[in-house]
C-alpha cells in the first residue's frame, strides 16, 4: 500500500533546486533555528510548547520528545503526535521527499500511546496507530496498524495489533 503523499512532478534540474519555490527561505531558517533548540532541550513542556509555537506542529498532552530528534525542517506543520506518545532520541520524522523528478508532500501522524524507539526514520504519508511500538532504527515506511509492534529496515511486523488492549488505553485517556 503507497503513502499518503501528493507528488509535485518538476520539468527542470532535480526538485530540490526547485525548494524555495516549494517553501519560503525564512521559514526554513525560522524552523531550523527552532527545531535545533528544542533537540537540545531537556525540558518537555518547554519543547512541546516550541513545537506548537513556532512549528505549528499538533503535539499532545504529555508526549515526550526525546533529545536529538529531527523534526522536518521544512513542514514541521504537517507532523502530529497524540497524547502520551514518546519519540526516542534521534528519530527523524519527515513530511516531505525530494527526488529526481518530483517531489512529495505527506501528513505523518502518531497516535496516541504510540513508542517510537531511538533512531528511527518516520516517512511522510505515514500513519502510525494509537497504541502502537515502533521498535528501535525502524525505517517506517508505511502505515503501522493501531496496537501493532514492528521494526526493521524495511520495518516488517513483528506482532500484530491487539485492539482489546489498545481500546484499555484509550479508555485510560
Amino acid at each position: 500500500m503507497p503513502r499518503n503523499t501528493t507528488s509535485y512532478p518538476v520539468e527542470t534540474a532535480n526538485s530540490l533546486w526547485h525548494i524555495y519555490k516549494t517553501v519560503p527561505f525564512w521559514k526554513v531558517v525560522r524552523n531550523f533555528v527552532v527545531i535545533q533548540t528544542a533537540r537540545y532541550t531537556p525540558f518537555l513542556p518547554m519543547k512541546n510548547w516550541l513545537y506548537r509555537t513556532f512549528l505549528r506542529a499538533k503535539i499532545g498532552p504529555e508526549a515526550a520528545v526525546a533529545l536529538m530528534v529531527m523534526f522536518d525542517v521544512m513542514f514541521p506543520e504537517r507532523i502530529s503526535i497524540g497524547r502520551n506518545s514518546v519519540v526516542g532520541y534521534n528519530t527523524t520524522i519527515l513530511a516531505h521527499e525530494y527526488l529526481i523528478s518530483e517531489y512529495r508532500l505527506g501528513d505523518v501522524v502518531i497516535g496516541d500511546n504510540v513508542m517510537i524507539g531511538a533512531n528511527c526514520t518516520i516517512l511522510p504519508g505515514v500513519t502510525i496507530g494509537d497504541g502502537a511500538i515502533v521498535s528501535a532504527a525502524t525505517l517506517v515506511h508505511k502505515d503501522v496498524p493501531p496496537g501493532a509492534f514492528v521494526g526493521g529496515n524495511p520495518m516488517q511486523l513483528i506482532r500484530p495489533g491487539d485492539t482489546e488492549k489498545t481500546m484499555e488505553l484509550k479508555a485510560r485517556d
